[in-house]
């Protein structure tokens, strides 16, 4: 058995024209425009190319992009005040500053200046206490993407033991928050895990968030498993040349997809779903601040 191949990216396109229907639907029914606002301090050039590949889509759905490029040794009184403004603002649905920022910034206040009606990235104590108990609102961006890929794949998820490896704020525990809503059965395992090669082995679906390259071996998986690899790592690539790097995931894709039944490519699965769900995330928080039903097949 080899494994199907979980296109992240065709699913992600498909998932842009939705959020540009409804985006259409919300100017002409209701007059309103989404907009998301984007924060980026200094100029590391890997967070410029992920801003302005997001500014790009939030303009291609039509939405409002709003860009704040700020320089390295901005105050963080002077971010923070950018903030303030962008949270006062109706045409402003959701609101991220791009993260690492300078280290004379604190991002954890940062984080919590955003208002939690516009915190798109799901970082607020607020947003994170609401996912945990059900609550409506915006859901982390890479969790709310890889649950969407789990539902098209395979449908209910009801009664499916669920390992998720990994268990930081971002990926591990949000993750786990959205599988137990949809009734699976949901284990949190991590570098600490005894035997956790046995622990994966009883898994129906396998979400791979641990952040080291290839972990995940062929003998860890269950025959007809879904594997979600959530994973990018860049590794040393001598077949490319001297120097060269390559990208791969938390799972040994050419070992796992022996076993499995679908799993996610590095690049090419989880990661194109990422600003896709950001998208969707501002179309929540539009409906939300007016007093409408956020879309269903843009929600967790």
């Amino acid at each position: 058995m080899v494994a199907k191949k979980i296109d992240g990216r065709a699913f992600a396109e498909g998932l842009r024209g939705r959020i540009a229907d409804h985006v259409a639907r919300l100017k002409s029914e209701h007059g309103l425009t989404p907009g998301l606002a984007v924060i980026i301090v200094g100029h590391d050039p890997a967070s410029q190319v992920y801003v302005n590949s997001k500014a790009k889509q939030t303009a291609e759905v039509g939405m409002n992009s709003f860009k704040y490029e700020l320089p390295d040794d901005v105050s963080e009184d002077e971010v923070l005040a950018l903030i303030e403004e962008l949270n006062n603002r109706d045409d402003v649905n959701g609101i991220l500053c791009q993260l690492p920022v300078p280290k004379h910034i604190d991002e954890t206040k940062i984080i919590n200046a955003i208002s939690p009606a516009k915190d798109v990235d799901c970082f607020s104590p607020e947003n994170v206490g609401k996912l945990a108990i059900g609550l409506p609102g915006p859901v982390s961006c890479t969790p709310l993407g890889s649950l969407m890929l789990l539902r098209d794949e395979l449908g209910s998820l009801e009664g499916k033991n669920a390992v998720i490896i990994g268990r930081s704020n971002l990926v591990g525990k949000p993750m786990a928050a959205l599988l137990l809503r949809d009734n699976c059965t949901v284990t949190v395992a991590h570098s600490r895990t005894k035997n956790l090669a046995e622990v994966c082995a009883q898994a129906d679906i396998i979400v791979a968030a641990v952040g080291r390259p290839q972990m995940v071996k062929k003998e860890w998986i269950k025959e007809g498993a879904t594997v979600i690899d959530v994973g990018i790592n860049r590794i040393d690539a001598p077949e490319k040349g001297e120097g060269k790097t390559r990208l791969v995931g938390d799972v040994d894709y050419a070992g796992v997809t022996q076993n499995a039944a679908a799993v996610t490519p590095v690049p090419g699965g989880v990661g194109p779903m990422t600003i896709a769900c950001l998208l969707a995330n501002t179309i929540t928080t539009t409906c939300l601040a007016n007093g409408l039903t956020p879309p269903s097949d843009l929600t967790a």
